[in-house]
């Protein structure tokens, strides 16, 4: 006989946790369901610190699956707000559904939450204000925007502690989890959502296997971004409305400490943002990681993607963060994850399957970069596992300008961004789904069927992902 739950959640990343913890509050639901194609967070281990090379985990990345999902192995940075702000700056559109009042008080409940579960006090990016606004005023001369908003760092180690207790709330509080589990289809009829059919992960691509049922008339999609292609799949077998989405494609750039000493005193995280170039496309930072070390995660069909994070006791010298470019595609072109793929794809080939890096002094001068030449480089790659190479190969031309042209605005801003000892990593791109269409319920077309966190297109971050699943409990 098949299983029948009140809800079932099908991802088990920050917004389908605290779905979860506060469907639990509420207490008006008896049978949930979390299912994930990863491990228990506290089973969740990269061995490339052993092996020194990504090995490509089966059948699933231990980084981008599992409880907590890709935050888990993210440094762990909680993005708030400023109380005089009448606008949510970074997290995404959920104040488009419920208004930035809302929001904020969001925010301010799911923090309580982080600290009820052992998140760090302290707060950055609150005391310097006179520093920070000479910083504004000089990016504000070159055309670049500072986003500057109080951050609660976790650290990578902590994370999983932090996560680990929220799994134990969750499985104390009777909430059944499927580890290890890849959801393969949903079930529609007639307009209304009925359950979903899933497999043990290690079977995922094997046809012989049965595939098991869970019903339910109320299913929550909280995939995140490892999920986005699956959720484009499900949106076109079942007639899920959704719209044409953006992919942010980019670099994963390292640099010295000293350059961003400032910057890491007084934010630890600066997001720059502009519309530099010729194509004025938007060019961000982003996940700035003081001290940090760069990673590598492997998304579907054993692509490997650049990442970074950084501890609380564990230091490097450098700084590492993103500075992606932000593709929406115009009719007829619809498929932004796929292109986003092919981009990656191409640069997984010339580093032979893993991450490539590059000086930008090389870019500069029109050459691959070659490994005597990172040994003997001022900035030491904290990736061990890249492959020095030529990232302009694969990445784009309109990316690759971009890129090049905000490293040279944000140098006015910050002395020595632009050094050519300074380190390019690549591919670093976030798949978004095509963004899924949903009410102030946050449910889509379906009926019963329901849309949160980054996958979908609503969040982008920790925090804001969180704010979602909480939202979506009350909806629900």
């Amino acid at each position: 006989m098949q299983e029948k739950y009140d809800v079932i959640i099908v991802g088990m990343g920050p917004s389908s946790i605290f779905c979860a913890y506060e469907l639990i509050q509420l207490k008006k639901y008896n049978k949930i369901l979390l299912i994930d194609q990863g491990k228990r967070v506290e089973n969740r281990n990269c061995p490339i610190e052993k092996t020194k090379q990504c090995i490509h985990c089966k059948p699933m990345c231990n980084i981008t699956n599992g409880f907590s999902g890709a935050g888990a192995f993210s440094d762990g940075k909680l993005s708030l707000y400023n109380p005089e702000d009448d606008e949510i700056h970074v997290g995404g559109n959920i104040h488009k559904y419920i208004g930035v009042p809302e929001t904020k008080k969001l925010i301010d409940y799911a923090d309580d939450i982080y600290l009820k579960f052992g998140a760090d006090k302290h707060l950055e990016g609150t005391e310097y204000k006179e520093e920070i606004a000479k910083i504004n005023e000089r990016a504000h001369k070159e055309g670049i925007k500072l986003i500057n908003i109080p951050i609660r760092h976790l650290g990578t180690e902590k994370s999983h502690e932090v996560y680990f207790k929220m799994e134990k709330y969750l499985e104390n509080n009777n909430i059944e989890m499927l580890f290890e589990t890849a959801v393969t289809d949903l079930i529609v009829e007639d307009g209304c959502i009925k359950g979903i059919k899933y497999k043990e992960s290690k079977y995922i691509d094997d046809e012989t296997k049965t595939e098991t049922i869970a019903y339910s008339d109320k299913v929550v999609l909280a995939v995140g971004r490892k999920g986005a292609n699956w959720l484009v799949d499900m949106c076109e077998n079942h007639g899920i409305n959704s719209e044409t989405g953006i992919v942010d494609i980019g670099i994963r750039y390292e640099l010295p400490d000293e350059i961003m000493k400032d910057v890491n005193k007084y934010m630890y995280e600066a997001k720059f943002t502009g519309r530099v170039g010729p194509f004025r496309d938007k060019v961000r930072t982003f996940c700035q990681n003081p001290s940090g070390f760069v990673s590598a995660e492997v998304y579907d069909n054993d692509l490997t993607l650049v990442n970074g994070h950084s501890y609380k006791e564990r230091k490097s010298t450098n700084t590492n963060l993103a500075i992606l470019v932000s593709h929406h595609f115009t009719h007829p072109f619809k498929k932004p994850i796929e292109y986003g793929r092919n981009v990656a794809k191409n640069l997984n080939s010339i580093g032979a399957g893993n991450i490539v890096v590059q000086r930008l002094g090389d870019i500069y001068r029109g050459k691959r970069t070659w490994d005597y030449e990172l040994e003997k480089n001022t900035v030491k790659p904290t990736l061990k596992s890249a492959v020095a190479g030529d990232i302009t190969f694969a990445l784009g031309y309109r990316t690759m300008v971009s890129i090049l042209e905000f490293i040279r605005a944000v140098d006015k801003v910050v002395e020595g961004f632009a050094h050519p000892d300074n380190l390019l990593y690549a591919p670093e791109i976030k798949f978004y789904s095509n963004k899924v269409v949903i009410d102030k319920n946050f449910e889509t077309n379906i009926k019963g069927l329901y849309s949160i966190g980054d996958g979908g297109g609503m969040t982008r971050g920790l925090m804001m992902a969180s704010c979602s699943g909480i939202q979506m409990a009350r909806n629900l």
